[in-house]
């Protein structure tokens, strides 16, 4: 079986196993196993049919990199076992601390606030662009419609909605004044997409009505352009951010998925967010 055709039916076959697991046990049991949830149709548990990994950081004040201007992250104890019989922290952050997801009204006035989403907008086809090389070479560098053919020319087509997600080697300055990466006059370097290539994947289709531009640094901006002109033309539609990504080593060039989780806020602008890779293990 082809890994696309393998992906579109462990897409399906979650969305069913999902129906199957809230509309009772009745249903569920339609879909024997032993023990983990069956892929309908194969009998095969999901868990051998997938992997699954993290791609965030975890959220620590001690090593969380704030973007500038953005709310201080606070974490502090709320309630101890000893003193009240439960353990609770009090979080005070920005919608946009962290690994987190934006919506499309965090740049577009007026456009779909977190809220107004749904899980399908969440749930994308992911591809990874390896520019590790290229950004430790210039921080600054914005990756090219040249970059991404290149990319399909080894990899294949990016599907139609996908994930674009720029693994630019930021993650492993996480926590150290390198990931903010300011010069003398505060102003932070950091590579990212350029406009044109962002004007590409939208006029193409490989980013449509769905979609995402992810990446392991602030944003999928250059970190010195404070016009944001890629996240302009990103949020719009149903399209969102993916940001400060975590462990992007872990996904592969071309065939998993990614699944957004998060808390959603009334008309949020998006949420600090614990984002899976799914992988699929056969080949």
């Amino acid at each position: 079986m082809k890994r696309r055709q393998l992906m579109r039916r462990v897409a399906t076959g979650l969305a069913v196993v999902a129906g199957a697991r809230l509309a009772g046990p009745a249903l569920a049991q339609a879909a024997p196993g032993t023990g983990s949830a069956d892929f309908p149709g194969l009998g095969v548990p999901l868990d051998r049919l997938l992997g699954i990994v993290s791609l965030s950081h975890v959220n620590d004040p001690a090593t969380t990199p704030i973007f500038p201007g953005d709310p201080e992250f606070v974490l502090e104890t709320a309630a101890t076992v000893a003193a009240d019989g439960y353990y609770l922290q009090n979080v005070r952050e920005g919608e946009h601390t962290g690994t987190h997801w934006g919506s499309p009204a965090h740049f577009q006035d007026g456009g779909l606030t977190a809220d107004q989403l749904v899980p399908e907008d969440l749930f994308l086809p992911a591809v990874k662009i390896d520019i590790r090389d290229k950004a430790a070479a210039d921080a600054d560098y914005a990756v090219t419609v040249a970059d991404l053919q290149q990319w399909e020319a080894t990899n294949g087509r990016i599907p139609s909605g996908a994930a674009v997600i720029l693994w630019t080697g930021w993650d492993s300055k996480w926590g150290t004044d390198a990931y903010v990466n300011a010069d003398a006059d505060g102003v932070t370097h950091q590579p990212g997409f350029s406009p044109d290539a962002a004007q590409w994947l939208i006029d193409t289709g490989r980013l449509a009505a769905r979609g995402a531009l992810g990446t392991d640094t602030f944003g999928p901006d250059l970190g010195n352009d404070e016009t944001y002109p890629v996240s302009v033309k990103l949020y719009d539609h149903h399209r969102i951010s993916l940001e400060n990504l975590a462990n992007l080593g872990a996904l592969p060039a071309a065939g998993a998925y990614v699944l957004v989780g998060g808390a959603i806020n009334r008309a949020g602008s998006g949420s600090p967010a614990t984002i899976f890779g799914l992988i699929p293990r056969l080949p």
